[in-house]
């Protein structure tokens, strides 16, 4: 049962909810998870894998843009997207740790700091409180963070400017994963709280 002002949560969503152009979109976001890993293991390209793995990274707004220009938001697509993003984070993150290309500390806090929102987000759910609503601090830990893991495997390739992307990766990093926390500790759990 969910509190006055909130919807419903419902079990099942319609057609029109799940076959829109965002979701479509999203789903070719999710279909190229694969292909990173087999450029990153099957062909050991780290440069192409980088590449593919920012380029996820960088159109991550597309679908939400398009969900509001042309009024195609749907409780399924708030559930979907962030579904994504967050697999994103549980098979990238490993892959890079597997291939040696990021320092372990970082690897584990931004894998924590993903456990917890999701933690998070299916208590909101659970309670009553309906989806996190996400906020711009966990917004901009995403897109940082986004950019660091691409950075950092990019750092390891043979890619002319290898080297400059260290310095990229650290200062995406750090502040992703400070506005990450800040975002999860000051915002989502109180949020969830006060419902």
């Amino acid at each position: 049962m969910s509190e006055p002002g909130n919807p419903p949560v419902r079990s099942v969503f319609t057609r029109q909810e799940i076959l829109t152009w965002p979701n479509l979109f999203t789903f070719t976001r999710l279909l190229c998870i694969p292909l990173f890993l087999w450029l990153l293991f099957g062909r050991e390209n780290r440069a192409a894998a980088a590449w593919l793995l920012a380029a996820l990274g960088a159109t991550d707004w597309i679908d939400g843009w398009i969900a509001r220009r042309f009024d195609m938001a749907s409780e399924f697509g708030r559930l979907f997207d962030p579904t994504v993003d967050r697999l994103m984070f549980f098979v990238a993150i490993p892959a890079i740790v597997i291939d040696g290309s990021i320092p372990l500390l970082v690897a584990a806090l931004a894998l924590l700091r993903e456990v917890l929102v999701a933690v998070a987000a299916l208590v909101s759910v659970a309670v009553g409180a309906g989806t996190l609503a996400v906020t711009k601090e966990g917004k901009n830990a995403a897109f940082a963070l986004m950019f660091a893991f691409p950075a950092f495997l990019g750092s390891e390739s043979t890619l002319s400017y290898a080297p400059a992307l260290v310095w990229l990766a650290w200062i995406c990093a750090v502040p992703g994963l400070a506005f990450g926390f800040y975002s999860l500790l000051v915002q989502y759990i109180p949020a969830i709280r006060r419902r």
